[in-house]
């Protein structure tokens, strides 16, 4: 069975509603991305921090997974599928996909501030808003389990050998400008097919071997794609 990875950001949960709040000049609603996405920040001024993923989640769990989402369940019925996301919402798991890394943490997660490294066995599920006040057992502040600029990212070596495996890679709403996470498709082997699904892809042909780009949202383009996939590599 051919081993599929597939690499998500935040184009693929926009059409589910989810804000891709972070804009052209690095604001984030108004917010230096420092002020409520670093340890600086937090440590500076928790209560807004708190806040802004505090509504961060309210948004969430009001949002459904969309048809793109929901063909990669498809994708994973023919096919060993691990699918990579940089983003923290959980519509992957919400639509039924079993095999998915958080490279950059999950909102509905907290974690200890008191110096933990962020590994999945240090979190608590958590769907309320987080306050100040709420704490671990040893009394420390928690905070989101969010992989914040300046932090290293945890999983990025179990992703990396995730990709070292991928016969075929499907980049789906990412930029690849965010870095460790763009450098994954260093991680393939020379000729292994690549599909980017965007309407504004930043890479181009020449860029990659059998590079197939689809300048498709994701709900329009992914689809196609997981029924082309089916067809073209029968069980």
């Amino acid at each position: 069975m051919k081993k599929i990875v597939v690499l998500t950001g935040a184009g693929i949960s926009a059409e589910s509603g989810i804000q891709t709040f972070r804009g052209a000049d690095g604001l984030w609603e108004g917010h230096n991305v420092m002020e409520v996405a670093s340890p600086e920040g937090f440590k500076k001024n928790p209560l807004l921090v708190l806040d802004f993923y505090n509504k961060r989640r309210q948004q969430l769990l009001m949002v459904k997974p969309n048809q793109a989402h929901q063909a990669l369940i498809e994708l994973e019925t023919h096919f060993n599928t691990t699918i990579i996301t940089q983003n923290i919402d959980d519509l992957h798991e919400r639509a039924g996909s079993s095999s998915i890394v958080h490279l950059h943490g999950e909102l509905l997660k907290v974690r200890s501030s008191g110096g933990t490294d962020g590994t999945d066995d240090e979190t608590l599920d958590w769907r309320k808003d987080l306050l100040l006040g709420d704490t671990c057992p040893n009394g420390y502040q928690l905070r989101p389990h969010i992989v914040w600029f300046g932090e290293q990212v945890p999983l990025f070596d179990k992703a990396i050998e995730i990709t070292e495996q991928a016969d075929i890679l499907i980049i789906i709403g990412t930029s690849m400008q965010v870095y460790p996470a763009a450098s994954l498709v260093n991680f393939i082997s020379q000729n292994t097919p690549i599909y980017v699904v965007d309407p504004k892809p930043s890479v181009r042909k020449n860029d990659f071997n059998n590079l197939t780009i689809i300048e498709k949202t994701a709900v329009n383009g992914v689809p196609d794609l997981v029924s082309k996939l089916i067809a073209n590599f029968p069980r």
